[in-house]
């Protein structure tokens, strides 16, 4: 048996490194360029999040065109379209043009994370879920490894416009990478008969399009617990994911004075932790325990849980003002939400009725982007009051407290939503919440 669906998954990782380069050269930019223009925190913090608007509010269409037309062209679309504008940001010569080049950026990039929660759904079987989801979660950690390099490299040879330039060139060879190799696996021609097969009789979820009115589809989810629970629980993550993502290089500079080099060389060690435990924790371990016979809802809501609590440690940052101790607190926390963020990507694939995959996901990631928009800019009105980052960490404590208790009680066991008035699913042969352990 051919192992494709491991480059398939190899693909789909790397692409997700690619969309947080994107992410991660205007945080290690932002400095300079507030330097340059005389921007306030508030300012840079809406610039930060500019990128965050339109990302967030076209998910839930994006989710929908996922499952009516599929992985492959959107994605090839929208990321030639996001390579251009990357680019095209350093070429502006202002905050206004800057904003407008983020926010395409944020268009064209939205398809990205429920596309790949999709195409996993799509390419492997349940047992091997975790792992696969991991490879491209984990990758949006491994992606500020090597992105805090690439752009402190690139600003300190062609100043802050290198570090668009640069990610931008990289984001158009993937682009051109991706047109040539991904195809779903009903389409792929160098997929074997016998990895077709299993992937198939092993919990797949085979592409299919969506049944019913899109209006219908979404009143059914937006009327489900188990939705509400997985994406406030989301959420919750995604405020304090954002909080590193866009503050934590100035955080380094600025709060704990240390040089640009210095604080890029500290920034980079949580996401070195963050990307280990995604794949060690929230998908080999989880994989592990379910093909040795463990309940598979139990497996998962268990490390879900575990993650999110190892993440309130970001309570600890203002406690200390030894660099060493802060990072060691920013590792725990990041690297238990790596672990938790992977497992919550696996689930809309398990709970989602037949051929509304995207859907959920792009649900669940629509709040989750939500607080890509508030916190940077809450984060830069904390710090322009108070002139620390103390408080901006301590709220982002207590929104993670939040989400462990939707996370717990209103997600439930990760069982298929039924599709149906009379409650049952679509495919009742699939039974996402007994699924059984195979290897």
């Amino acid at each position: 048996m051919r192992n494709l669906r491991w480059y398939i998954g190899g693909l789909l990782g790397i692409g997700v490194v690619i969309n947080f380069l994107d992410r991660t050269n205007i945080s290690v930019a932002g400095s300079q360029m507030a330097e340059s223009y005389g921007w306030s925190n508030v300012q840079l913090g809406v610039l930060y999040s500019a990128f965050f608007w339109t990302y967030a509010l076209l998910q839930i269409p994006v989710g929908v065109l996922l499952d009516k037309i599929g992985v492959k062209w959107i994605l090839r679309t929208c990321m030639t379209l996001w390579a251009l504008a990357t680019i095209g940001t350093s070429f502006m010569g202002g905050m206004s043009g800057v904003i407008v080049m983020r926010m395409i950026l944020g268009a064209a990039e939205a398809p990205a994370f429920p596309a790949s929660a999709k195409a996993t759904g799509n390419w492997f079987p349940l047992h091997e879920r975790g792992l696969a989801t991991s490879m491209f979660e984990g990758a949006a950690k491994f992606a500020n490894v090597i992105g805090i390099g690439i752009c402190v490299w690139s600003i300190t040879h062609w100043g802050w416009r290198g570090a668009f330039i640069v990610t931008g060139v990289i984001n158009l060879l993937y682009a051109i990478v991706f047109w040539l190799f991904y195809r779903d696996p009903a389409e792929h021609s160098k997929l074997s008969r016998e990895e077709r097969e299993y992937i198939e009789n092993n919990g797949s979820r085979v592409a299919s399009q969506m049944e019913g009115s899109t209006y219908q589809n979404l009143l059914l989810l937006f009327g489900n617990r188990k939705v509400w629970g997985l994406s406030i629980g989301f959420a919750s993550y995604g405020y304090t994911l954002y909080l590193f993502l866009t503050w934590l290089p100035s955080y380094m500079t600025k709060q704990l004075h240390l040089s640009l080099a210095t604080g890029g060389w500290y920034t980079v060690i949580p996401w070195i932790v963050a990307t280990i435990t995604e794949i060690a924790i929230g998908g080999w371990l989880v994989d592990h325990l379910i093909r040795k016979g463990r309940n598979p809802s139990k497996v998962r809501k268990g490390i879900l849980i575990i993650g999110m609590l190892f993440g309130v440690f970001v309570l600890l940052e203002p406690t200390t003002v030894n660099p060493n101790l802060e990072v060691a607190f920013l590792s725990i926390a990041l690297g238990g939400l790596a672990f938790a963020a992977s497992v919550s990507w696996s689930i809309p694939s398990i709970i989602a009725p037949q051929g509304m995959v995207g859907t959920v996901g792009s649900i669940m990631n629509f709040f989750a982007q939500l607080m890509g928009v508030a916190a940077p800019v809450i984060t830069g009105y904390i710090i322009d009051k108070t002139g620390s980052y103390n408080s901006a960490f301590g709220l982002a404590g207590i929104i993670l407290i939040i989400g462990i208790l939707c996370f717990t009680f209103l997600l439930g066991d990760l069982k298929q939503i039924p599709s149906r008035p009379d409650g049952s699913a679509q495919n009742p042969g699939l039974d996402h919440g007994t699924e059984k352990a195979s290897g």
